[in-house]
């Protein structure tokens, strides 16, 4: 049924200005944002059909990759695009303090879905408090360049007392490398140098996630 044929109060919009987001379905929820279909496709339909990977496959979806949906143009692709990112921002947002690295892994879990290597560094204050979180480096399918400069230049920028850096496997094995091993030393002693020690390296796999720190590993279910 499509929402012309459903009742006006049973609608997607009216169900969720009356009962709230938490009775929706995910695709109810997804025509909420996007509003309309095409001719011949209802809302409900383009939105099961956008989810039908999950959200996790949606979310990796560039624009361009979204507007080759039939019925999804420049204004639906950048909506969509654009909701994504602020649902990514909340859940950062409330990761506001870092006890350990289980925290790093469900502040950057978004790295799991990425296609290319991103190297992101995390701001600290001096009670763990999240100060900021910065994409320093983007690479290709297996490997990205990272120089030491770039990692503390927004620490010292915005004074940070101490940071965590984190970057993914795109492969999905978060073993890391013997470069990886390497540049966690090289910014480890950094840190030491200037000031602002480097508290953990978190390599973000697809089902899995393994810590770096002083050359111990820790593998995070």
């Amino acid at each position: 049924m499509g929402l012309k044929e459903t009742p006006p109060d049973e609608r997607p919009r009216e169900r969720l200005l009356r009962h709230g987001t938490a009775v929706l379905s995910d695709a109810e929820l997804l025509a909420v944002l996007l509003q309309t279909g095409t001719q011949g496709q209802s809302v409900l339909e383009l939105s099961r059909e956008l989810l039908r990977d999950g959200w996790a496959a949606l979310s990796r979806r560039t624009p361009a990759e979204l507007m080759r949906v039939r019925g999804m143009g420049t204004a639906k692709a950048a909506l969509l695009a654009a909701a994504l990112e602020v649902g990514h921002r909340v859940e950062r947002a409330r990761l506001n303090v870092v006890h350990g690295s289980r925290d790093v892994v469900r502040l950057v879990s978004d790295l799991r879905d990425r296609d290319q290597e991103e190297f992101r560094v995390i701001l600290l204050n001096t009670k763990g408090m999240v100060m900021g979180m910065e994409t320093v480096f983007r690479g290709g399918l297996d490997r990205v360049e990272v120089f030491p400069r770039e990692i503390f230049r927004p620490a010292v920028a915005r004074s940070a007392a101490s940071v965590v850096v984190a970057h993914n496997h795109p492969s999905g094995d978060p073993t890391p490398s013997r470069q990886d091993l390497a540049l966690t030393r090289r910014l480890e002693e950094c840190g030491e140098l200037m000031g602002i020690p480097v508290l953990d390296h978190v390599i973000v796999g697809r089902s899995r996630h393994v810590s770096v720190h002083q050359g111990v590993l820790t593998e995070l279910t």
